[in-house]
């Protein structure tokens, strides 16, 4: 029982073949793009809404320097996002449950911070590493902690998209067997059942949504 729950989160093959590059591929030919006309259609004008607002809003704790990073940072949250939320169909595969991908986003990510920082502001950025006002004796240690923690944290950033993206799939797929199995012998069990499958999918439609932006607010803090 336990193999076929963890069965969903498996990169899925035809012929022998990884389909992972197509599920990583598909989210961006759903993204309509603009047209040559001089005005798009509804959905290109709620498309492009939704990429300022968002822009906008993960930009105002970032100085001007780091506005050049708006592209990127878009970009990286409209793939996120739709792999989130197409991963909630049936019989869809989540390449955002696998730690290995997740890893892969955040580690060159964090990394190009940790260095453009060293390079541009190097006073500032070691200046982190120790809290002002530290008693001298703590000094060393703190430097060390601070230090681990620097280097935890492209982990941490890709563990939590992938265990609560990984959690709720389990979740969903629990209360749908529990509420498929009583519907025989207990209808009234299974339709209470199966209105908290409905709100626990609408759920995990926010959830998808916030921790692809909380990934981005992270890496961009």
């Amino acid at each position: 029982m336990m193999t076929n729950l963890f069965d969903q989160f498996m990169s899925p093959t035809y012929l022998g073949m990884p389909l992972i590059v197509l599920a990583l591929g598909l989210p961006w030919i759903l993204w309509p793009s603009p047209s040559s006309r001089w005005l798009n259609n509804r959905l290109v004008t709620l498309q492009s809404w939704f990429l300022n607002r968002f822009t906008q809003q993960l930009l105002l704790p970032i100085n001007t320097g780091g506005h050049k990073w708006a592209l990127i940072l878009a970009s990286l949250m409209t793939f996120l996002l739709s792999m989130n939320l197409l991963g909630l169909l049936p019989y869809t595969f989540t390449p955002t449950t696998q730690l290995s991908l997740n890893m892969g986003l955040a580690v060159p990510f964090w990394l190009a911070t940790v260095i453009i920082g060293m390079r541009n502001q190097p006073t500032a950025a070691l200046g982190h590493l120790l809290p002002e006002g530290t008693p001298t004796p703590l000094i060393p240690i703190l430097i060390v902690i601070e230090t681990i923690s620097l280097f935890i944290r492209p982990l941490a950033l890709g563990v939590r998209l992938t265990a609560n993206l990984t959690a709720g799939h389990l979740l969903i797929q629990l209360i749908a067997t529990a509420a498929f199995t009583l519907m025989t012998s207990m209808t009234t069990v299974a339709l209470l059942t199966t209105s908290i499958l409905f709100l626990l999918t609408l759920l995990e439609i926010a959830v998808a949504m916030i921790q692809a932006y909380v990934l981005l607010l992270l890496l961009s803090l």
